[in-house]
């Protein structure tokens, strides 16, 4: 339901268009990383998914469980709930092994936050945690690198400016765009850090695609 709900939706707030790499493709039991800016990315980026026939369990922050109805789809479609510096935060990476383990196909953010800023600007990936990599180490899945761009268009900045971004977007409809990376492979296990750079590399050149396309300065200048 949030994919279809993303593809109906997303359009409405602004333009999307998607393209991928050579090479690019979801095998079963990958695991999807993508590159966090904003409050309406996840929805971006599960609408570009959706247009290529991708439907994955998300790994998404606790807090989201508590809001009315939304909460409860997303119980009810098998999406994973982290708990960030609590206990059960293991239990999140549990829980999407065992989906990878069953091919389903797994996004999350390697950054686990937001940045830290006011305008509407694009930036790089901030660094990754240690979640993507302990994920391979424990299942072996390829990892499909995803850059988004244009999502802090829509909303970013303080709690009024989000609210004024959200109100207004259906008339402004800015660009957005999600770029798919190829399949990057790490087998092995250990070097946990070279994992996790590698698979931040891989974002990074996902997001500097999907930002250039969008002519933001700061891919551009990259």
């Amino acid at each position: 339901m949030l994919s279809r709900l993303a593809q109906v939706l997303v359009p409405a707030f602004g333009r999307l268009t998607v393209t991928a790499d050579a090479g690019a493709e979801f095998a079963r039991g990958s695991l999807i990383v993508a590159n966090h800016t904003s409050l309406a990315d996840p929805a971006v980026v599960l609408a570009a998914l959706e247009r290529l026939g991708v439907r994955p369990v998300v790994m998404a922050a606790a807090g989201l469980w508590r809001v009315p109805f939304l909460g409860t789809a997303l119980a009810r479609e098998g999406h994973i709930p982290v708990h960030r510096g609590d206990r059960r935060a293991a239990r999140a990476l549990d829980l999407a092994a065992s989906a990878l383990e069953d091919g389903e196909s797994v996004l999350i953010y390697g950054e686990g936050r937001l940045p830290v800023r006011r305008d509407a600007g694009e930036q790089a990936p901030l660094a990754f945690r240690s979640g993507v990599a302990r994920l391979v180490e424990r299942t072996g899945a390829p990892i499909v690198p995803i850059g988004q761009a244009g999502a802090r268009r829509v909303t970013s900045g303080s709690v009024a400016k989000q609210v004024a971004g959200l109100a207004t977007a259906p008339l402004r409809r800015p660009d957005l765009h999600v770029h798919v990376g190829a399949p990057l492979t790490v087998a092995g296990r250990g070097h946990r850090t070279i994992r996790t750079g590698q698979a931040h590399d891989a974002v990074t050149a996902a997001w500097r695609t999907a930002a250039g396309r969008l002519g933001e300065p700061a891919a551009l200048a990259a």
